[in-house]
């Protein structure tokens, strides 16, 4: 979805997009050296989605000293020498996810939180909004777990939420994952355990098979974002930069 948006701007604004990411999203050497290349050919802009808010700053750094723009979308980066970034308040998308699950378990019960993967701000960001609100807006619900990490793939968010599900069993009353593979992964597992549609369970993204597990009552929210309007404008920000624009 942000690769079509980045697309439809390139249509709309007259530019060419070179399309590049690593093949797994936790291979932050191939992220790094597909910014190093793209620095290396001399491309006028860079929009960039960082899978770690770290190790991502030294070759940001690099492009801007080359004259580079760049733009940051999606997830935040430790780093001032980006010139915007756009993105979901994900932080505010983890509060909404609270506030259904709090409202769905009636103010009451256990809950557990899969977090996603390390390094990841957005959705350590999402993360950090659900447990403000459970804590201040939920007191009465226990949170029996929120330190257990889901990975970059849906087949190890699998396996830590079968993990999790065999290790609290029935004491689980609801549950949230803060992104795609994470929900997927923990659906799967609700539904080998035979858990699915009895555990409350709210997730953030979108997919075919999260939004069939919504119409089957096996999902009960889903925080959405908008990725073809953030890569609409990851590139219309690189080019109102490159035009002297204030953005």
């Amino acid at each position: 979805s942000i690769h079509a948006g980045a697309e439809k701007a390139s249509q709309d604004l007259g530019v060419e997009i070179i399309w590049q990411g690593p093949q797994k999203e936790d291979d932050r050497a191939m992220q790094i050296q597909v910014v190093q290349n793209f620095v290396a050919r001399g491309v006028d802009a860079i929009v960039l989605a960082p899978l770690d808010d770290t190790a991502l700053v030294r070759p940001v750094r690099d492009a801007t000293r080359r004259g580079i723009k760049v733009v940051i979308i999606d997830s935040d980066l430790n780093s001032e020498d980006h010139i915007s970034f756009v993105a979901t308040d994900n932080f505010k998308g983890g509060q909404l996810a609270a506030r259904r699950l709090g409202e769905i378990m009636g103010g009451k019960g256990k809950a557990i939180m899969m977090r996603y993967s390390e390094g990841s701000a957005s959705t350590h960001n999402r993360e950090e909004g659900f447990l403000e609100v459970m804590a201040k807006e939920f007191p009465e619900i226990e949170l029996l777990s929120t330190n257990q990490y889901g990975g970059v793939t849906s087949e190890s968010a699998f396996q830590r939420g079968q993990n999790l599900l065999n290790q609290y069993g029935a004491q689980v009353d609801g549950i949230f994952c803060p992104n795609e593979s994470s929900a997927f992964g923990m659906l799967r597992a609700l539904q080998t355990s035979g858990k699915a549609g009895v555990v409350k369970f709210v997730g953030f993204d979108i997919s075919p098979a999260l939004y069939k597990g919504f119409q089957d009552g096996q999902i009960n929210g889903l925080t959405v974002q908008n990725p073809f309007r953030m890569g609409y404008l990851g590139v219309q920000t690189a080019v109102q930069a490159l035009e002297g624009q204030d953005v």
